[in-house]
């Protein structure tokens, strides 16, 4: 049996055990750089990184105006660029290409550590500047508990460095008394595709943040009326924006300052409108706390 594939038939929806493309080619690709430990300039180009929640031309569409609009108020070229992967884009962070770079919590945490990436930002969506895990089922599918689950194939959003989708979908699964090689791991290219995927009953759960069912991507393509949350987790901080170690305190706060007032004036709501967010909060490292925990608690890494 071949693998299977989304509505449209045009990639994978599944890869049993990694995340697929994993060669992903970022946006305006340059060639590779090396870390600049120099301090920029003020009309050096600033790359902006966004981690493929969604697939990359989407996120090339919905990000395209909010990096404009900060390019225009910084007086300053910006670059944005994304990936078909979470692999491919972590290594870009890891090689420190990104000078603003908004990922997830686990990519947010770890090269804090890291590379010193520093933390200014986070998503509000919908009017929430937090986000919690869930795993998802069908209604007709007769799992009403996690332990139901036993046995059954569970897709998980993005890979194993997925915070919402991954991570933290584990620890609901080890909270309600499932461990690792009690159920069949596979992964989605993103966490709206786990989702999607369940609906079209390709596993019998789906681990992503509990915010995904919202999604207008999702909810243009499935019926989420026939989905049912079967646990969620605790809020925590929302999806963060960091910048390099590099960028001088005043261009980052400038940065900081630029996107956490864009919500007070039209354009700065229609850019953020377009990006699907409702305002840029400011935040502050000790917010990825929680996160932290359960990190260690599901890979053994300690952040």
């Amino acid at each position: 049996m071949g693998s299977p594939i989304s509505a449209t038939g045009r990639y994978p929806l599944l890869c049993h055990g990694i995340p697929a493309l994993l060669i992903g080619l970022t946006l305006y690709a340059l060639p590779a750089q090396s870390a600049d430990t120099q301090p920029q300039t003020n009309d050096t180009e600033l790359v902006m990184g966004i981690f493929p929640r969604r697939a990359a031309d989407v996120t090339k569409k919905l990000f395209t105006p909010l990096a404009a609009y900060l390019s225009r108020q910084l007086e300053r070229p910006i670059r944005l660029e994304t990936t078909h992967n979470f692999v491919s884009f972590w290594d870009n962070v890891d090689r420190q290409r990104y000078d603003i770079v908004h990922f997830n919590q686990y990519h947010y945490v770890r090269s804090h550590k890291t590379r010193d990436y520093r933390v200014i930002l986070k998503n509000e969506e919908l009017n929430r500047s937090t986000i919690a895990a869930g795993l998802f089922v069908r209604k007709d599918s007769g799992i009403n508990s996690v332990m139901d689950l036993k046995g059954r194939k569970i897709v998980f959003g993005g890979g194993k460095t997925a915070m919402m989708s991954y991570i933290a979908a584990s620890h609901l699964l080890e909270a309600g008394g499932l461990h690792k090689g009690d159920y069949v791991t596979t992964f989605a290219i993103n966490p709206l595709r786990a989702v999607i995927a369940v609906n079209y009953r390709q596993a019998s759960a789906a681990g992503a943040g509990d915010i995904v069912k919202l999604m207008p991507r999702v909810r243009q393509e499935i019926d989420v009326s026939e989905l049912k949350t079967l646990a969620t987790s605790l809020p925590m901080a929302h999806l963060p924006w960091a910048v390099k170690q590099n960028m001088s305190q005043q261009t980052s706060m400038r940065i900081q300052a630029i996107l956490s007032r864009a919500a007070e004036t039209p354009s700065g709501r229609k850019v953020l409108a377009a990006a699907q967010l409702t305002n840029l909060n400011i935040a502050v490292d000790t917010e990825y706390d929680p996160h932290r925990e359960i990190i260690r608690s599901v890979l053994g890494e300690s952040y």
